[in-house]
């Protein structure tokens, strides 16, 4: 039986419209509602919370991005934080007026590293050259591991105008799903995070057969209302937890083994690659037009669907974008602009 995952504590239910406080400096109304994905990423975020005075009510998502776009649709949440891909694809089906968030931040400068994994004893999926036309399992439509799969054929050459969808998704709603899946027969192969994904080949649960990396920074920060005063505080505090965790690797470590999924072999393999920004505020444009574009090419996002000016409404000043904490604190003193109006955050 796997390990149960234990999300960043205390913590309220996505579903709970009422959302439980944590604690008297949680009390007020005026806590931030975040969405998150209980996974090694969130661990600053988690420091933030428990050393920072992050003034939020942390609510795991453990089936991705994809559900918490829903959740920002339905006002559930205020602040997301999620792939890069997710947010961009969801983005694009959106209308300008409709647009359920904006791009706020960055919250890791590293690309994601996608496995591509099949059931333990399954010998019909052994490479990737098999994979047209199977069933893949998702999260939900619009996940990352939705819009990733459109990407690896994209990729593979397999989406010529006049051809058949590349693959038939399945929806198994978490990592726990998409594993049980491909073991059963409901889906024939999946991607998902690699270090994520590392227990469960190491075990023999399920198989590797490859991985794509995201030609961009993996993790995003989204805001229904992007002028919300509370966007400044929660930034620095985040940043703080960020050089809390560049600090503390011990502790780290320590937090990932022991109330996450890893072990602590891979939590420490996965602190070498992984790079998270000096400040969280703002979005590079740049990487956002790629996003687009590739999408767009993997025909995630209709040809017309989205622009950068439609979708991000803080770009990142000159600053520096990566390496620990900040000597001010955490504390940003350069200013972004945020739908044409200059603000601290």
């Amino acid at each position: 039986m796997s390990r149960i995952l234990r999300p960043l504590r205390p913590i309220a239910r996505a579903t709970d419209r009422h959302n439980i406080s944590y604690g008297a400096r949680h009390m007020s109304g005026d806590a931030l509602r975040i969405g998150y994905v209980p996974e090694h990423f969130s661990t600053p975020l988690y420091f933030a919370h428990k050393y920072y005075d992050l003034n939020a009510k942390l609510i795991p998502f453990p089936s991705g991005t994809g559900h918490m776009i829903q959740s920002l649709q339905n006002s559930e949440i205020d602040v997301g934080i999620g792939l890069t891909e997710g947010w961009v694809a969801g983005l694009g089906k959106s209308s300008k007026e409709n647009a359920p968030y904006k791009l706020v931040g960055t919250y890791v400068e590293s690309p994601l590293c996608w496995a591509i994994s099949t059931g333990s004893e399954r010998d019909d999926t052994e490479r990737i050259e098999q994979l047209k036309h199977k069933k893949v399992g998702v999260s939900r439509i619009g996940s990352g591991s939705y819009v990733m799969s459109f990407v690896l054929a994209e990729q593979q050459g397999w989406l010529k105008s006049d051809s058949s969808p590349p693959f038939e998704p399945v929806v198994l709603n978490d990592f726990a799903g998409l594993r049980k899946g491909v073991n059963e027969g409901q889906a024939d192969f999946f991607m998902w995070e690699h270090f994520t994904s590392k227990r469960y080949f190491d075990n023999g649960e399920i198989k590797r057969i490859g991985e794509i990396y995201t030609p961009w920074s993996s993790w995003k920060i989204v805001a229904r209302d992007p002028l919300d005063k509370r966007m400044q505080p929660m930034s620095d505090a985040i940043n703080e937890g960020i050089a809390h965790f560049e600090r503390k690797e011990d502790e780290s470590i320590d937090y990932i083994s022991k109330e996450l999924d890893y072990s602590a072999e891979d939590a420490e393999a996965w602190l070498k690659t992984v790079k998270f920004p000096q400040d969280v505020r703002g979005v590079d444009p740049i990487v956002i037009e790629k996003a687009i574009d590739t999408l767009k090419k993997a025909g995630v996002i209709d040809p017309e669907g989205g622009s950068v000016d439609d979708m991000v409404a803080i770009r990142r000043s000159s600053r520096g974008k990566s390496g620990g904490g900040q000597s001010n604190g955490g504390k940003s003193d350069t200013k972004d602009t945020v739908r044409g109006t200059v603000t601290g955050f």
